[in-house]
Order: structure tokens, then C-alpha cells, then sequence
């Protein structure tokens, strides 16, 4: 098979083309010029026998394979991109570096603690961390987009390992005045009458709400959908509706905020975050050094 007339600067150009919706405008915006450019798509298709850009008067439009070709550039272009940032620290002395995808309530509840540590013992290890809803991050690491993943996922995934990291307690928050307030405890199914503020699709607790709703026979009335706890903790607070978060990660909004945490009863209101990575993929040194510090018993 010949070789294909691919390098960074056709992909850099196929991803601008895409955006701009005109090879004129990608071309510009990678400083080519219009004939190079163009001959340099061309060349692409003709060797790969497929289009990737329809072409009319009003621009260009990706086909399915130009779909992909697009998403696969971008994720190489971040790992040439990530490369170069690496090679650069390496030479500054740098000894290791560790990708970490967490869910947003390891980020609040146990991160930023074990990572000042790690920071201390280890100060030639860049660890660079990225928040994801948990049912992303099991891809992330079996593409190697990733090297560790602290998710909360109910049942082992084919292809990757888990360690129990921390666990941590879901509370109903709900305005100070709400009769709720006054209960030492309550189910979930007590409280589905309330509108509830969310956190956004694709987030493990809104799909672990939704799922248990639905067990249950009446779903959730959700009125609004948040990206972060804190904004929950003031809708609630404004009297909008009442959330599920996990108690741990509240101590200022309790303090500051006019809502209440009520204990939820339900046995699936205990969570344990894990500690994920690839199965049969040996963890670098650097990897390993994090992991013992994560996996450490906390210090009181």
C-alpha cells in the first residue's frame, strides 16, 4: 500500500476546511494558498478513493467519511500538540507526566487535597486533569486518551481494572423552608412530587436519578439542568426545586446558602468513586507514584 498524502498540515487543513465550510476560508486560516490547498485535498481523496467534501456553489459540506477523518484529525493533532508540550517539559527536566479524566465530584471531594501532595513528593511530574461525566471516561482510557479515570460506575467494564478509591453520600438539598427540610431522612420516592434541578445529560448521578425514577413508575420532574453543584445549591436556594448531590462536596453552600441536606435512605444514595485504568497496559512510573497517593488512606 502507498503510502497517504497525510501529514499534520493536511489534517490542520481538512479540520479548518470543515469548520469554515470553505476551502478559501480554510486555507487562509492555516496560510495556505488556495491552489496548494486544494491540490493538497485532492491528492487525499484521490489515494484514499473517497470524498470528503462535497463540493457546491454555496461551499463545501463533510460526507460521513469526512465526518470521521475530521474527529480523528482533531484527536491527532492534540496528540502531536501534547507531544510537543511533553518533549518541551522533558527537556526542562520534567520526569513524568500523568492524563487524569475524573467526574466532578472526585474534582470537589477529593482532588484537589491528594493532588497538593503528589505535587509536594513529586514536583517533576506534571499531572493535567480534565472533568468528564463518568460514562465517558471507560472509552477515554481504552483509546488512551487517558491514563487514569476516577468514575462512578456500578459494574466492571470489559478491557479495564478498578480500584475503590472513596465513597461518598447523596443528600436531598432543598430549600430551608420546604417542609422536607424537617425530616431526618426520606426516600427518593417521597420527594419525586418536587420539581428537581439537575445536573446535565450524560452526568452518572442524573442518569442514576433518572434510572431510579423510572424503577420506581414516576419520573423525574426535572425543571432545570446545571453543569456544576453550586448552581443546583442556589436554584435550590431561590425556592426552584429541591436536588440530589452528595453531601461531601457541600460545605460551603450549606453554610452560605438558605437549603437543607436531607439524608436520602436509599441504599443506592452510598457511592463508591474508583480508580480506572487499562487492563493488560503496564502503568508508567509516573502513573503508579499518583496512584499510591490517591490510593492512600486520607490524612485527618
Amino acid at each position: 500500500m502507498n503510502p497517504l498524502p497525510m501529514d499534520l498540515v493536511t489534517l490542520r487543513l481538512v479540520v479548518a476546511v470543515a469548520d469554515c465550510g470553505s476551502i478559501s476560508a480554510g486555507s487562509d486560516r492555516v496560510q495556505l494558498a488556495l491552489g496548494a490547498a486544494s491540490a493538497r485535498i485532492s491528492a487525499l481523496e484521490t489515494a484514499t478513493g473517497v470524498r470528503i467534501f462535497e463540493r457546491s456553489s454555496r461551499g463545501v459540506q463533510l460526507t460521513p467519511t469526512g465526518h470521521m477523518l475530521v474527529q480523528r484529525s482533531r484527536e491527532l493533532l492534540a496528540d502531536a500538540h501534547r507531544l510537543t508540550v511533553d518533549l518541551h517539559d522533558y527537556s526542562q527536566g520534567l520526569q513524568g507526566h500523568v492524563r487524569v479524566l475524573a467526574n466532578a465530584s472526585s474534582i470537589l471531594e477529593l482532588l484537589p487535597e491528594r493532588l497538593m501532595q503528589f505535587a509536594r513528593s513529586h514536583p517533576q511530574i506534571r499531572v493535567d486533569v480534565e472533568e468528564r461525566p463518568s460514562p465517558e471516561i471507560p472509552l477515554a482510557l481504552l483509546d488512551g486518551r487517558a491514563d487514569l479515570g476516577i468514575v462512578d460506575i456500578a459494574h466492571p467494564l470489559m478491557g479495564l481494572q478498578f480500584q475503590d478509591l472513596a465513597r461518598d453520600t447523596l443528600v436531598l438539598i432543598v430549600p430551608g423552608a420546604n417542609p422536607l427540610a424537617q425530616r431526618t431522612d426520606v426516600a427518593l420516592q417521597d420527594a419525586l412530587t418536587e420539581d428537581f434541578i439537575c445536573l446535565t445529560d450524560g452526568n452518572a448521578l442524573t442518569t442514576r436519578l433518572t434510572a431510579v425514577a423510572a424503577q420506581i413508575g414516576q419520573p423525574i420532574r426535572m425543571r432545570m439542568q446545571m453543569r456544576s453543584f453550586d448552581a443546583i445549591c442556589r436554584m435550590v436556594a431561590a425556592g426552584l426545586g429541591v436536588g440530589v448531590l452528595p453531601i461531601e462536596a457541600l460545605g460551603p453552600q450549606l453554610a452560605a446558602l438558605p437549603i437543607k441536606a436531607v439524608p436520602l435512605s436509599d441504599p443506592w444514595a452510598r457511592r463508591t468513586h474508583r480508580l480506572a485504568l487499562r487492563e493488560g497496559v503496564a502503568p508508567t512510573a509516573a502513573t503508579q507514584h499518583l496512584m499510591q497517593v490517591l490510593l492512600a488512606p486520607a490524612s485527618h
